[in-house]
């Protein structure tokens, strides 16, 4: 697996996880309790990030359930809960316990991997017979018509960028295929996306992420400072309305059980 873009080690990676937690955690949420989530079941998330999503989950399956929270980096994981396990790891390794888990999910982690069948394969067999899986990936199929058009210029040089970055911006739409093909059943998927101004919480979320990526982005060539200084102001003003990721949530169910 490549070297995650946005290192958990960067100065302002704990505060933007922090913000990502805040803007996806309720999606992710609403997801998981249609699933039926019940006390004494054991889930798993992969790529869990600072944990928080890990820690609900511990409060849901209490008593006599388990959380697993796996990542490549668990610096930034200080979330704490009753029956909630860390663990360091890389899904392309393999499966996290063979057959192991009720409930298996994996928010935005699937865009970053190099070798995505395999990864959903891995995920998949960390399923018990009967689980439920739910994978969430972003489709930037908003940005292809972003007003004024210097923002629709960035987000043309932020997809370039990321390509030779071995991002897929664009996974979420191939998910249910992808599960599918490895068997699961009940395959069903929804997309959402948020409209958002200059200065609210998701204009904020981009501005840190820029900020962070600004020397890299400049010295791939594909963006300049003009452009990334067209976009910024954009996300500082109030009266500019936008939206950026229909985020894709597909879930389904492992035969057997």
């Amino acid at each position: 697996m490549p070297e995650y873009t946005l290192d958990h080690h960067l100065e302002g990676e704990r505060q933007r996880l922090a913000l990502m937690s805040r803007l996806l955690d309720p999606m992710h949420r609403r997801h998981i309790e249609r699933l039926g989530l019940r006390p004494g079941a054991r889930t798993l998330e992969v790529g869990c990030g600072n944990g928080s999503m890990s820690a609900w989950l511990a409060g849901r399956v209490t008593p006599g359930g388990r959380a697993v929270a796996v990542d490549l980096d668990l610096s930034l994981a200080d979330a704490d809960a009753p029956g909630l396990e860390f663990r360091q790891g890389d899904i392309l390794a393999g499966p996290v316990e063979p057959g192991g888990f009720d409930l298996v999910t994996a928010r935005a982690v699937l865009h970053h991997v190099a070798d995505r069948p395999a990864a959903v394969a891995n995920l998949v067999a960390s399923a018990a017979p009967g689980g439920s899986i739910l994978l969430i990936e972003p489709d930037f199929l908003p940005v292809s018509v972003a007003e004024p058009p210097q923002v629709r210029e960035f987000w043309q040089g932020w997809l370039a960028w990321s390509r030779e970055q071995g991002i897929d911006y664009f996974v979420g739409r191939r998910l249910p295929a992808m599960l599918a093909g490895r068997g699961v059943r009940d395959v069903g998927g929804t997309a959402e996306t948020a409209l958002y101004n200059g200065g609210s919480a998701w204009a904020e979320y981009w501005r840190q992420t820029v900020a962070e990526l600004r020397p890299r982005l400049v010295a791939s060539g594909k963006l300049d400072d003009r452009s990334i200084g067209a976009f910024l102001a954009q996300c500082a003003d109030p009266a500019w309305w936008t939206q950026t990721i229909a985020f894709t949530a597909v879930a389904g169910h492992v035969p057997g059980g």
